[in-house]
């Protein structure tokens, strides 16, 4: 129109397939237009309260009924809704745009700022067809890359094009051209509350409620549902609450991997046995897993560095021959305690406050070399035997030499070491801490640090690297990716319960393992995991060592000026 607003979708059906639910979506009286992605769980319930207040539907799609929540309660509506999204509304009367994303970050919003053009997209491929998109390299977030293996949250690897954040919400004017960013949620918030004076029993019990309705929820759907089942706790919890309330059979898929270290596929087939379920498994091959790579850069848009995307675009291509939507379930270390990284800063943390442990465990780590802990590992029983034991020992290492709190965090949080960027980066230095989420680690300084560790990772690794990951490669094959883990009244919930309940025995995920136990043996999950990964390292020194060092010596890396010389 004469605003110069252009809206534009492209649809993956899944509530409501006719052409009623197509977008962009015009509201009756023509003064609204949204477009959407994602989904809105409890948009019938939403929809019954909007009809009882007058308001008149064509379709049975959640987009309608979220247009209609603004229309009537405004941008507040967004309290209401249990789901993962990202949409914009022309709000006409206005005069302004509202771009918003969800609590957790599932779905991502990208947007464009320079000399009055101003674009969003739930891809930032999309601006390069626009004239007026310049494509140039941001250099002060590539140390956050390398450092990370991924870009943080307002910062994307262009000039003028940032990620709104999870939670956010963008209100852009149209006739001043001026934007405002506003917070409208934060799982912080629930951190810093009172912990719950409930006992354990009372706890499991509240968290299993939310776990089977957050699980419910997300069976809503007018096309086929499946779920990616890794035999791990996490996969496993979902997969029992959901059969468990399911008279047809589940559809699970798992991917296996040739190399035994990396391989959970017959962990996930005896769970699926023991839940009967309709499993579906594919062993993939280094072959197809080479192949995929050059996939990457276009699936992911910028560069992400985490190799658990190639078997996480398998899984989604095995999952998209049954179904259309699939549950996942990421985000149950960050909510229930599971990453190995806090059960070791939880050790050091321990330690510290005795000096003479602490500075003789740093000096016995510091003796140890690569060496000697793959033969130490080699020599343990099966049960106790680590994966990725090298990598695990290095960041161990550098997380006991840290000097605070926070460069233990950042250290345990690390692909590479900021002294080493510094080295070999032209511009290793952080300048840009203070606008990403990492900024927010000393005004959690009154919690318990795992509750530190678990509200920081929420708003850093969770969103940038796992929701990312999950989000590009399912959508990559129109598959829909749905988290249950990450339902916002379980956030909030897990948030305020006491972190002796979360770690406890000495094992992390203790309430979740609580709550599983009632569905399947303990014995079947209690094992070391591997983490859904790629044996890179071996890769880099053969089949891809050839194409590493192309890249390394290519005139485009030359000519960008990265790198030092030396």
């Amino acid at each position: 129109d004469e605003t110069g607003v252009h809206l534009g979708h492209n649809r993956l059906s899944i509530q409501d397939t006719s052409s009623h639910a197509h977008q962009p979506f015009l509201s009756s009286c023509e003064n609204y237009i949204i477009i959407f992605n994602g989904e809105v769980y409890n948009f019938k319930s939403i929809k019954k309260e909007l009809e009882s207040l007058g308001h008149n539907f064509i379709s049975n799609s959640d987009t309608e009924v979220v247009l209609y929540a603004y229309k009537q309660w405004g941008i507040e509506s967004v309290h209401k809704f249990i789901g993962m999204f990202a949409f914009v509304i022309y709000d006409q009367v206005k005069q302004k745009l509202f771009l918003l994303r969800d609590r957790a970050g599932v779905k991502p919003l990208y947007y464009y700022m320079n000399n009055n053009v101003f674009m969003f997209s739930s891809e930032i491929k999309s601006f390069h067809k626009h004239p007026s998109f310049s494509k140039k390299l941001n250099k002060e977030v590539l140390p956050f890359y390398f450092q990370f293996a991924y870009i943080p949250a307002p910062y994307s690897i262009y000039e003028n094009c940032f990620k709104l954040k999870p939670a956010h919400y963008i209100e852009y004017d149209l006739k001043s051209k001026k934007h405002s960013i506003h917070k409208y949620w934060d799982i912080h918030d629930f951190y810093l509350m009172d912990k719950f004076n409930k006992n354990e029993t009372e706890i499991t019990k509240e968290i299993e409620t939310l776990l089977l309705d957050s699980c419910q929820l997300r069976m809503v759907s007018d096309v086929p549902v499946g779920v990616f089942l890794s035999g791990g706790y996490d996969s496993s919890t979902v997969t029992s609450l959901l059969q468990k309330n399911q008279e047809d059979k589940l559809n699970t898929f798992t991917i296996g991997f040739e190399e035994k270290e990396f391989n959970e596929a017959n962990d996930a087939k005896q769970i699926a046995k023991l839940l009967g379920t309709n499993h579906t498994e594919q062993y993939c091959t280094k072959n197809e897993m080479l192949e995929l790579i050059n996939q990457l850069s276009f699936s992911y848009d910028e560069p992400f560095a985490d190799d658990s995307a190639l078997p996480t675009i398998l899984v989604s291509k095995l999952a998209k021959e049954k179904v259309t939507v699939a549950l996942s379930a990421d985000g149950g270390d960050e909510v229930f305690f599971g990453y190995s990284k806090y059960f070791a800063l939880k050790k050091i943390m321990e330690l510290k406050s005795s000096k003479i442990k602490y500075n003789l465990l740093r000096l016995i780590v510091n003796l140890f070399n690569e060496k000697s802990i793959i033969m130490m590992n080699s020599l343990l029983p099966k049960s106790k035997k680590q994966a990725n034991i090298v990598t695990k020992f290095n960041k161990f290492k550098s997380m006991i030499n840290a000097k605070s709190k926070e460069e233990m965090f950042i250290r345990a949080s690390s692909k590479v070491e900021a002294n080493f960027l510094n080295k070999v980066l032209k511009n290793g230095k952080f300048n840009k801490f203070e606008k990403t989420a990492f900024r927010d680690f000393n005004k959690l300084d009154r919690l318990d640090y795992l509750d530190q560790m678990m509200a920081m990772d929420y708003k850093t690794f969770m969103v940038d690297d796992v929701l990312c990951k999950v989000d590009r490669a399912s959508m990559s094959v129109s598959l829909e990716g749905r988290e249950p883990l990450l339902d916002h009244r379980l956030a909030e919930y897990m948030a305020r319960v006491p972190s002796e309940l979360k770690y406890k025995h000495k094992k992390g995920k203790y309430l979740l393992r609580e709550v599983l136990k009632k569905y399947i043996p303990t014995e079947t999950t209690d094992k070391p995991k591997a983490g859904f990964t790629v044996p890179l390292k071996s890769w880099l020194l053969g089949e891809l060592k050839e194409t590493a060092l192309m890249a390394l010596e290519s005139k485009i890396l030359k000519q960008d000026d990265i790198f030092q010389e030396k």
